[in-house]
């Protein structure tokens, strides 16, 4: 049924990444568990970074001659990776075609994934403040990632030691631990953030920084009682240089260094290539390989996507949180060359139906950009609310244009030869995107 599903589905046009699990689970509640037995899979969870760092891992495993599948599509949640389990059956018994799965989860739906699927490799990105209608607090989203490593008990934990937050997992757990992280800040200029985790996990009293990365991270230390970030066995140990296209880092593992090129741009994603690093210690892939795939895999969908339209370079790049969104801007502002923005908003279920966040992001740090910010467009069901928030900001009104339709949208800012940046909520990025492919002919986000 949900093999059969997803086939019509697909056939339909659309994606079928969900609605066949949901089909399945009614059948079969317990069918996860049933397809996953006999798996090796490695799990990433956390707020951000989750979509990428998974590319990163599948380039690192097809690179090393792992036969596996991956939830690509980014359908995280239970019903998502079910059905993903069930496509990649080859028999009506289960019997999985692949020895090895790699799979995203949601931070939320981590602790139901795990209660299925026995994870040999659990990667935690970080943990930010998110949608709080559905997240709530960051320390309600950390519950949930230790729920899910508690039904783990056999899985290599690749934490984070450069987040207070889930390095502090450590601690609880008998898991054996890959700390990774970043020796290094990595902007010259960063945007001014609100930290999620200014205290102490462990007594309260506010931490004291030797560097800050972004956010909340970086070298933190509490000099109460004397939590701190503990030394990491995957560090980033030089930011080389890094531009509008790519990151050139050294790794340092193992008392070796080993040089790599991360073909995606922005500090975060010198972060997912340390988790990926991380990622393949725990599963004994040779480190070499695995700094070498950095710099071939492709991005997911929307995540600092590229297309070429007409002669115009646009890039699409998810937000959906003020860490996120901030660490896009800090990306921005230091482009070199003239650019065109984008802000899709909406406020659906997936979205977050509270977009008080955007309250929280440093636009104003676009005005560093100045005469090179060519243009501000907004759209989406909330295009209205981000107007305002860019008028707030001090961005001139010249420069804000609205425009809800999406493929006038497109026709507008790829009308000239600058770079688009364009930065949707979730909801909104599946449908410009579904836009995109149609209009101008690129693959749907399921085929990418």
């Amino acid at each position: 049924m949900c093999k059969f599903s997803r086939f019509a589905i697909r056939k339909l046009g659309r994606g079928g990444t969900d609605m066949p699990g949901r089909i399945a689970l009614k059948i079969c509640p317990d069918l996860l568990g049933r397809l996953a037995k006999d798996v090796t899979t490695v799990i990433v969870t956390g707020t951000n970074g989750k979509t990428t760092t998974s590319r990163m891992i599948e380039q690192a495993m097809t690179d090393s001659g792992i036969s596996f599948f991956a939830n690509k599509t980014g359908a995280n949640l239970l019903s998502g990776v079910t059905a993903e389990f069930a496509a990649n059956s080859g028999t009506l018994s289960g019997k999985c075609r692949y020895p090895y799965a790699l799979i995203e989860a949601d931070e939320a739906a981590f602790k139901a994934i795990s209660t299925f699927v026995d994870a040999k490799t659990v990667v935690v990105t970080n943990v930010f403040r998110d949608q709080l209608d559905r997240y709530g607090e960051v320390t309600h989203t950390l519950d949930n990632i230790r729920i899910g490593i508690s039904h783990s008990p056999n899985a290599v934990l690749c934490l984070n030691a450069d987040d207070s937050l889930s390095g502090s997992l450590a601690g609880e757990v008998e898991n054996p631990v890959i700390f990774y992280g970043v020796n290094t800040p990595i902007y010259e200029k960063r945007v001014e953030e609100v930290s999620d985790a200014p205290y102490c996990i462990k007594c309260k009293h506010e931490y004291v920084y030797d560097y800050v990365t972004y956010g909340h991270l970086g070298g933190y230390h509490c000099p109460h009682c004397g939590y701190g970030r503990p030394e990491p066995q995957v560090a980033v140990s030089q930011v080389r240089s890094s531009d509008a296209e790519q990151s050139q880092i050294t790794f340092r593992l193992d008392g070796t260094e080993y040089p790599a090129v991360v073909n995606l741009p922005g500090g975060y994603n010198i972060y997912n290539a340390a988790s990926c690093m991380a990622a393949g210690k725990a599963m004994g892939l040779n480190a070499a390989t695995v700094a070498e795939s950095l710099s071939r895999f492709q991005c997911g969908f929307g995540r600092m996507e590229k297309f070429d339209i007409n002669g115009t370079s646009v890039r699409m790049i998810l937000i959906k949180n003020p860490a996120g969104c901030n660490q896009v801007l800090n990306f921005l502002s230091n482009a070199s060359g003239h650019a065109v923005f984008v802000a899709c908003l909406n406020d659906r279920a997936q979205d977050g139906r509270d977009i008080s966040w955007i309250w929280d992001v440093d636009f104003e740090k676009l005005l560093d950009m100045g005469e090179k910010l060519d243009a501000i467009y907004v759209s989406g069901v909330r295009a209205d609310d981000m107007a305002l928030r860019f008028k707030y900001a001090g961005i001139p009104p010249e420069k804000i244009f609205i425009e809800k339709d999406y493929v006038a949208l497109m026709e507008k800012v790829t009308a000239q030869p600058q770079p688009v940046y364009v930065m949707p909520t979730y909801t909104a990025m599946l449908d410009l995107r579904d836009k995109i492919s149609r209009t101008y002919g690129f693959k749907e986000y399921w085929e990418a």
